[in-house]
């Protein structure tokens, strides 16, 4: 245990007590015996103090069953978090204490957290633009790439263009030499989108999504990366160019309503006539690809070739949470949600 770390007596973590996608109603903050938490340490784990966890849209699929089927409550939630190593099993190298990484795995919503050391993502700093990596960077590219079958000269639609991960699939997109396309809801995300190189940004609170595809863009586009669903999805694989390739993230405008993330129907008659595919993604499937993209976009971080817009919601309290995560369901953010669970500075990095 590092000598300047002054342990607590104790700590809180969100925990669901219920199965349902209202995350306020169905969650708990509970408060938890430090003493008693680190005596269980494994040889293998380390403890992480959290600073920032990262909120998705599928935080409530998880507090509703959609991902663990048959789970009961009560259990921890939350999938990703950065903080700072403060203690180690006996199996750790003890330098390892007082060092920055990236934690992903249920039950991130916690102000301390164990686990295997290996599991860890090690980064210099705890600057927050980190946590937008795992989770919201790694699906973009990863998706891209294998799903979507990027290469350059193509036409890349990304819905919901301003949210966590789609920033990332704007702008990964556009290195790769690609004419981007964005969907958003607010003049301030079609200023972020265009800062981003998005070459055409629709806000379709203002402009009719489908008439814009359709006068501008009347052969089609390559590829779309959806997160939406609904008519946005059905929009999307009508306007899919011969080949074409819709990738499905999410389905994100179902999520809080009625019992929750429910899929579109597609009529394959559409995909037969002009060779198109439909695929979905889910980031645990590539699990070995990781670490590679994730190399990739430090580098491009590094080299400052992408931009983190990151949306701050709280004051450094871990009740903040349930603000928060509403706060993006109600598709109120720009770019990734994060909630310091310490006092932070700028968000803006």
């Amino acid at each position: 245990m590092s000598s300047s770390f002054q342990a607590p007596s104790t700590f809180r973590k969100i925990q669901a007590i219920a199965v349902g996608n209202d995350f306020e109603k169905v969650t708990r903050t509970v408060t938890v015996n430090y003493q008693e938490f680190i005596s269980q340490l494994k040889p293998n784990q380390v403890v992480v103090k959290v600073l920032f966890v990262g909120i998705n849209a599928s935080d409530v699929n998880y507090t509703n069953g959609k991902y663990v089927p048959g789970i009961k409550p009560p259990f921890d939630v939350g999938f990703e978090g950065l903080g700072q190593i403060v203690a180690a099993g006996a199996k750790v190298p003890q330098d390892k204490v007082g060092s920055y990484a990236i934690l992903s795995q249920y039950g991130a919503f916690a102000e301390y957290v164990a686990i295997n050391a290996k599991a860890l993502i090690p980064v210099p700093s705890p600057k927050p633009e980190y946590l937008s990596l795992p989770v919201s960077g790694l699906t973009a590219s990863i998706g891209l790439d294998e799903q979507g079958r990027m290469k350059a000269g193509e036409t890349v639609l990304v819905t919901a263009a301003a949210g966590g991960t789609g920033q990332f699939a704007v702008q990964l997109a556009k290195l790769a030499g690609n004419h981007v396309i964005g969907t958003c809801s607010s003049d301030d995300k079609v200023a972020m989108l265009k800062r981003m190189g998005c070459d055409r940004v629709i806000n379709y609170k203002k402009e009719d999504f489908k008439t814009v595809l359709r006068k501008e863009y009347p052969q089609g586009v390559d590829i779309v990366y959806e997160s939406v669903g609904g008519k946005f999805f059905d929009i999307c694989l009508n306007s899919l160019a011969d080949k074409g390739r819709l990738i499905v993230i999410g389905m994100a405008s179902t999520y809080s309503q009625g019992d929750g993330m429910k899929g579109d129907t597609v009529d394959t008659i559409k995909l037969l006539a002009k060779s198109r595919t439909v695929t979905g993604f889910f980031l645990p499937a590539y699990a070995d690809q990781h670490a590679t993209h994730l190399k990739k976009l430090i580098q491009l971080l590094a080299a400052k070739k992408l931009e983190v817009e990151l949306d701050v919601v709280g004051q450094g309290d871990i009740t903040d949470i349930v603000t928060a995560v509403n706060y993006l369901q109600q598709g109120r953010n720009k770019g990734k949600v994060i909630v310091p669970l310490v006092a932070t500075a700028d968000a803006r990095l």
